[in-house]
């Protein structure tokens, strides 16, 4: 018989993050000096086999639809992860659905652990070495990444890593002109000094403020050959109409669907000419199942999907992806950690120099997710949480 859900245990925790602040538009950047507190939540689904499912991550948004739903899967077959996505879809249609995420992650780590096999072997392997391209932190005036020479000498400090690809936050757009001035100088200083030996790519994180800027940078993307140019518009990334102006306007491809969700969304958004590159993330797009569905999605109009962001869920989903270019180590600085909580017990992690000296990571070979948690650290810092033992 199938593992029966008899519970699920959820822990919110907060960490620190060392000489990191935000800045005007509430973006992680460098400072020294600073600390930032993140709050994660974990979670465990206990089943009557004894075989557990675990995920480390979210938000509190997500937790917030987590409690929505958690009590309805106590006592359901843990390996019908269709069925419950499908049902979880429908039960959270009034919100954005970023809570399945974490359950369905778990509910995968789960089926790994009873079949004893990684995630990435029970989706289809196509590859186990995944080729990477640095993320940076927002720009700063703190000494860091705070001049387009800086990001430029970081580009090639990551080149001489091994990375491929070199992705920019920037300042992004303000009412002062000089943030879109040094916005196009960034572009253009990345470019001469490395595009000929790195993938390019540069993502506003929908900071611009009109059409003109978005322009504007993008044209210097187009000088300097660059990759992708991702969520330049303050419309946060969902109009169709904007971005395929911005499509017929200029050269460089676009990167977009990272804040729209569900499966329906993200084949409008191709189907109307709205992007170029699809971006698909298992934690924001309802879990593993949601970001597999996007991919085969985009596989059918003959596009790629990049996925958002690191994690072990991550890795498994390009692991078993033929249309998909690179994994993000995000977010790296030449001053301070990764973003990421100290959360794994074993060898995995996800910073700047985790790569290899051919500029890939590998993915987790022990079943379901294939890695540990420290659980210890994650109760030693705990501020929340509950348990759902059913309706």
């Amino acid at each position: 018989m199938a593992p029966e859900i008899t519970r699920i245990e959820t822990t919110e925790f907060s960490y620190p993050l060392e000489d990191v602040g935000t800045d005007e538009g509430y973006n992680l950047a460098y400072e020294p000096g600073a600390t930032t507190e993140r709050r994660l939540f974990a979670m465990k689904i206990l089943t009557d086999e004894g075989v557990t499912g675990e995920f480390v991550g979210g938000n509190s948004p997500a937790f917030a639809q987590v409690h929505e739903v958690a009590d309805h899967l106590v006592g359901e077959n843990a390996l019908s992860r269709e069925r419950h996505w499908s049902e979880m879809k429908r039960a959270l249609r009034k919100y954005d659905r970023m809570g399945i995420g974490p359950l369905d992650i778990a509910l995968w780590d789960l089926a790994g652990k009873y079949y004893d096999a990684p995630i990435h072997e029970l989706l289809g392997t196509y590859r186990t070495r995944l080729p990477t391209y640095a993320s940076t932190y927002h720009a700063d005036d703190n000494g860091g990444l705070d001049s387009p020479e800086a990001y430029a000498d970081f580009a090639e400090e990551c080149r001489e890593m091994g990375y491929e690809g070199f992705k920019i936050h920037g300042w992004g757009g303000s009412d002062d002109r000089r943030d879109i001035r040094r916005e196009e100088e960034t572009v253009r200083a990345v470019g001469e000094r490395v595009g000929d030996e790195m993938d390019l790519m540069i993502d506003p994180a929908c900071e611009y403020e009109t059409f003109a800027d978005a322009v504007r940078v993008g044209r210097a993307c187009d000088e300097q050959g660059f990759y992708w140019y991702e969520d330049p518009y303050r419309d946060g990334g969902v109009s169709q109409h904007a971005h395929r102006k911005l499509r017929e306007t200029i050269q460089t491809p676009l990167l977009q669907t990272e804040h729209i969700r569900g499966i329906e969304a993200h084949t409008d958004f191709i189907d109307n000419d709205a992007t170029d590159f699809v971006r698909a993330d298992p934690e924001y797009d309802a879990g593993i199942t949601g970001a597999m569905k996007i991919a085969h999605i985009a596989e059918g109009h003959g596009l790629d999907v990049e996925i958002h962001s690191p994690g072990p869920a991550q890795r498994h989903c390009i692991a078993a992806m033929r249309n998909a270019n690179y994994y993000e180590m995000a977010l790296v600085h030449p001053d301070c950690g990764n973003t990421g909580a100290p959360i794994y017990g074993g060898d995995y992690e996800d910073e700047l120099d985790s790569i290899d000296e051919e500029g890939t990571v590998g993915v987790p070979e022990g079943p379901g997710l294939g890695v540990e948690y420290d659980w210890d650290y994650i109760e030693a810092n705990a501020n929340g949480g509950r348990t759902y033992t059913g309706l």
